[in-house]
């Protein structure tokens, strides 16, 4: 049954009528686009009383679990020492049955105070936990502190174990599976829901859940998937396994993709990069450009997307050696075909840069990293030294060559903020490396749908063309937006003390699934 018909007026609409103040919504697509005055009849009208009504924003990299459990349960993202975080312990544990896992996310050491950067031990957390298991990732998602019963449950002989608590690498993943597997589906579902309810309410459509066996499960993925586009953003799936292209095809994942780690993050230091980190040590590679390539051919054969999480120059140069493995086999056009994309890429040079234009790769990227931990005094440089932190994060160097850019929060590890990114991205710590708010916006929005892949048929690639635009025939996919901050070249300004857009409606393919 059809929907309604609905005119949206008294808009500034974002389009490519620059005089264009309404438009007309029906069977999900935008019917007519133009002023008001002309506007044709509808069975529904709906007065915007002068907002801006522009394409929804598409979150390009997403956890949804575990965002949600940080909406509604335990952030540590605003505890500033060992003190604070195990007194947030201590008082969430409370409310938990005997029996329960606390699970916490966000805790950021390099923002301590100098000399007390060092984190609580596991016979620590066992005693202000009640003896209960505990799991609290660090801010990265990398590495976590965890409590004497989990630990148990951890082999020593895997990589990245310590009697501490404080695990990394392989024991990470183990004790991250073990404490994630007591998650009811009920209990899944709700953080679910809480998260892609965040994500509707400000402003986003569409989000890419990044799955896979180390960082969720099955279980997951098919849970978030069902609920999809059900009065929520839609969820496009990855499942970033190794050699799983035809699984991600029966999960039904658009790519064998995204959370596929080649490396860590910088902020555990397991990022695999080619100069020591200031503390010691190259971080720690999974992947061999053999597996990268072969894992790439999977793809080819079987018609998926494919692609690797890299933020190490490291990582990212043993992935592109997979890529011309997989080109020396399939030819440069067959791959640059499959529509491949790459995770964070924060640590680049040029012949890196030139690689990834060579390939066709998309690089899903998170500009709020570099406003949080960039800069000469942030985390990066704690990490690296000034010279290689001011390096990283080259937003305008891809941009500048071609590189399609697609935004993402990495949610839990930065908030589902698609303002906050683009205010980022306009005020990158290095100048030459801003993106003008235009590029910003569309690399939020359309850079989204395009990071999807290519996909069969030329009705549906006619489609995919026309998402994240607003004009006739184009899906009615937009957000409607008060601009408080004011203007600047057609656009809202952003930036430091500008106050941000504020969503006031998420319509997606003409439903709406977010109002005021």
């Amino acid at each position: 049954m059809s929907e309604p018909s609905t005119l949206y007026r008294n808009a500034v609409v974002h389009c490519a009528v620059p005089s264009a103040s309404a438009v007309v919504v029906a069977d999900g697509v935008f019917s007519w686009v133009g002023e008001v005055a002309d506007a044709p009849r509808a069975q529904r009208v709906v007065d915007l009383a002068g907002a801006w009504l522009a394409p929804a924003f598409v979150d390009a990299h997403v956890h949804a679990t575990d965002t949600g459990l940080v909406l509604s349960g335990l952030d540590l993202s605003g505890v500033d020492g060992a003190g604070a975080l195990l007194a947030a312990v201590a008082a969430f544990a409370r409310g938990l049955p005997a029996g329960a896992t606390v699970l916490g996310h966000g805790w950021d050491e390099s923002g301590w105070p100098v000399g007390a950067r060092v984190p609580p031990s596991a016979g620590e957390l066992d005693r202000v936990s009640g003896g209960r298991r505990v799991y609290l990732s660090q801010a990265s998602v990398h590495a976590a502190l965890v409590s004497s019963a989990l630990l148990a449950e951890v082999p020593a002989s895997a990589g990245g174990w310590s009697s501490s608590g404080l695990l990394s690498r392989e024991a990470h993943h183990v004790a991250r599976r073990a404490a994630f597997a007591g998650l009811s589906a009920g209990d899944r579902s709700r953080a679910q829901r809480v998260m892609l309810g965040r994500a509707a309410a400000s402003g986003v459509a569409a989000v890419h859940e990044c799955a896979g066996p180390e960082i969720s499960s099955e279980a997951d993925l098919l849970g978030v998937l069902a609920l999809s586009g059900d009065g929520l953003p839609e969820v496009y799936g990855y499942w970033g396994e190794l050699g799983g292209a035809v699984r991600a095809r029966e999960l039904g994942a658009v790519g064998a993709a995204g959370d596929l780690f080649a490396d860590g993050a910088l902020g555990s230091r397991t990022a695999w990069v080619s100069q020591p980190y200031t503390s010691g040590g190259c971080g720690h590679g999974y992947v061999t450009a053999a597996q990268v390539g072969a894992h790439l051919v999977e793809c080819a054969g079987v018609g998926v997307q494919g692609g690797f999480h890299a933020i190490g120059d490291a990582a990212v140069r043993e992935v592109l050696a997979g890529f011309r493995w997989a080109a020396d086999r399939l030819g440069v056009a067959r791959v640059r075909a499959g529509g491949h994309r790459m995770e964070h890429l924060e640590v680049l040079d040029r012949e890196l840069v030139a690689a990834l234009v060579e390939f066709g790769v998309t690089a899903s990227v998170q500009p709020v990293f570099d406003a949080w931990w960039g800069g000469s005094a942030g985390m990066y440089a704690e990490r690296l030294g000034v010279a290689r932190a001011l390096a990283t994060n080259p937003l305008g160097s891809l941009h500048a060559v071609g590189v399609g850019l697609a935004f993402g929060s990495d949610a839990p590890v930065t908030p589902v903020d698609p303002w906050g990114a683009v205010a980022a991205a306009v005020g990158h710590h290095v100048p030459a490396q801003r993106l003008g708010v235009r590029a910003a916006f569309a690399a939020h929005t359309r850079g989204g749908w395009r990071a999807l892949g290519p996909v069969a048929g030329p009705a549906a690639r006619a489609v995919r063309e026309r998402e994240g635009t607003v004009a006739p025939g184009a899906p009615a996919t937009f957000a409607v937006w008060e601009v408080p901050g004011g203007w600047a070249d057609g656009l809202p300004r952003v930036g430091a003390g500008v106050p941000a857009p504020v969503c006031t409606r998420t319509v997606l393919r003409g439903r709406e699934i977010y109002s005021v």
